[in-house]
């Protein structure tokens, strides 16, 4: 390897690495502020946190990936413009092209790697975090008492305490509320203090009380006319609770199975196989409705042999008519009701098969999205490092000011048509390649004419090119604006003497 190729390598990959990690920095705490109302309050340990986190960010690398290519791309070439290196490696003969190969070679294998990582890695991490994700939403708030307010987060139980010690949490002036009981019996346990807590394992809820009373009011199918309250004092009650939904459960990750955990294999094959069902679905909703209800006697349409077709005896007199206008009016209200019982049915038969057919379509249109999104994902990280190299040549700035803009506006423009595609592709408005390749096809001709202006040194980009045309333009203002100046003001004068003589002649 040249000792400028290694130059121009190590340029990069501090950028590189540096930009990735800011970027999935910014799309963690976008995950992070999506779910924070289902985290917090519900005692997760730290493992579970860190395990979620992880998943997550296995998932948003194809969304870091582009705008990190693109980002340290233009800072590379930017920081090399701005220092006059790119210029000096210009002025010895070599083209941009040959500059950036050693750069290309390896945002090649970083695209190759990201195909795996979008093919294997990802649906495995789909597939854990929305285990994850389910687990944390089936499980229940801790306890968490505040002062003077009831705690509700335990079945058939209100717990109400005056104040929680924040060292001891010694809890005073204890009102609990129990109506576990089967038979309707109510509980109420007033006490002066006590503990109330889970136990390790969070099965079960350990309540220790100091100097209370016990009301259980008794209830029974007469319970309006022969209720009982019982009443007894103690100085020292202990109860263990047993306790459902307080502990972290997990769940088989299989169960959460659909397109964004499977592979490109794997969706192949659903697609395969969904398309084999739409079509079946659509052929068992059409054919009985065309051969059993609308053209059931019209063999001129649907010829059929006698077996198969359905006889329609309310008919007769119409067909033979082949009008109902000379038929009496009873006869014609049975033949109305009939023909409308027949649509009905025929209605409610294709809403029936439709309704799989459609669910079964959403399906394909989403296996067709992903598979082409796996496909899609190395092509756009090429596309992206081949906008940001020619990009940070032409405007020579480098550091994380302008080329952070310019790189946020690239990729807004892309993920605003991609996500527009995408959503076309679901709805069945456009083919899946159309709606995962738009973004791809937009910005590739881009591409093209940012390397074209970069490898004739263009000024497309250049502030000091643009402050300097204005400059001139300013300058050209003021000369024409001062001579216009001066034209109007001899004109004036001009004017002036001749109104002079004019009224000196009178």
């Amino acid at each position: 390897m040249k000792t400028i190729h290694k130059l121009v390598l190590k340029a990069y990959l501090g950028p590189m690495v540096l930009t990735f990690f800011i970027v999935m920095f910014v799309l963690m705490m976008n995950f992070v502020w999506r779910y924070i109302d289902e985290l917090v309050g519900k005692g997760l340990s730290a493992g579970i946190i860190i395990e979620l986190m992880s998943y997550a960010m296995a998932n948003m690398i194809p969304m870091g990936l582009p705008l990190a290519m693109l980002l340290a791309a233009i800072m590379t070439m930017g920081n090399l413009g701005e220092n006059y290196e790119l210029l000096a490696m210009k002025s010895a003969g070599m083209s941009l092209l040959k500059i950036t190969k050693p750069l290309i070679i390896v945002v090649g294998f970083i695209a190759v790697g990201s195909f795996f990582i979008s093919n294997n890695l990802v649906p495995y991490s789909n597939k854990k975090m929305f285990s994850i994700i389910y687990d944390i939403r089936q499980q229940k708030q801790s306890l968490e008492f505040q002062d003077g307010l009831f705690f509700n987060g335990i079945d058939n139980m209100s717990i109400r305490v005056g104040h929680q010690d924040p060292e001891t949490h010694l809890l005073t002036d204890v009102l609990i509320y129990d109506n576990r009981a089967t038979n309707g019996n109510m509980n109420t346990i007033v006490a002066d203090s006590g503990y109330i807590r889970l136990s390790d394992d969070k099965k079960y809820l350990l309540v220790t009380l100091y100097h209370g009373e016990t009301y259980e009011q008794t209830r029974n199918s007469q319970w309006y006319n022969k209720s009982a309250l019982r009443h007894h004092t103690f100085e020292l009650q202990k109860q263990v609770i047993p306790m459902d939904g307080f502990a972290m459960g997990r769940s088989d990750a299989d169960m959460f199975s659909n397109s964004q955990t499977k592979n490109i294999n794997e969706l192949q094959h659903d697609i395969d196989s969904l398309e084999i069902k739409v079509n079946a679905a659509t052929t068992n909703s059409y054919e009985p409705l065309l051969k059993e209800q609308i053209f059931a006697r019209d063999n001129s349409v649907l010829p059929q042999p006698d077996s198969l077709r359905v006889d329609k005896s309310g008919f007769r007199n119409l067909l033979a008519t082949d009008s109902i206008s000379g038929l009496p009016t009873r006869e014609k209200e049975r033949i109305w009701d009939q023909a409308r019982t027949l649509a009905k049915n025929s209605r409610n038969m294709f809403a029936f098969d439709e309704s799989s057919a459609k669910e079964a379509l959403n399906q394909l249109y989403r296996s067709k999205i992903e598979w082409h999104r796996k496909i899609s994902l190395p092509v756009s990280i090429l596309i992206f490092f081949l906008i940001g190299a020619p990009l940070g040549a032409i405007i020579r700035r480098g550091g994380l000011g302008l080329p952070v803009v310019i790189s946020v506006v690239f990729f807004v423009f892309y993920y605003v048509i991609s996500l527009t595609g995408e959503k076309m592709a679901k709805e069945g408005s456009w083919n899946a390649f159309y709606g995962m390749w738009i973004s791809s096809f937009i910005l590739t001709p881009i591409a093209v004419y940012l390397t074209y202006k970069a490898t004739n040194d263009s000024a497309l980009l250049d502030t000091d090119w643009y402050a300097g045309r204005i400059k001139a333009l300013k300058e050209r203002l003021g000369k024409w604006t001062g001579r216009l100046f001066e034209k109007r003001k001899k004109k004036k004068t001009i004017k002036t003497k001749r109104n002079g003589k004019r009224d000196g002649t009178e």
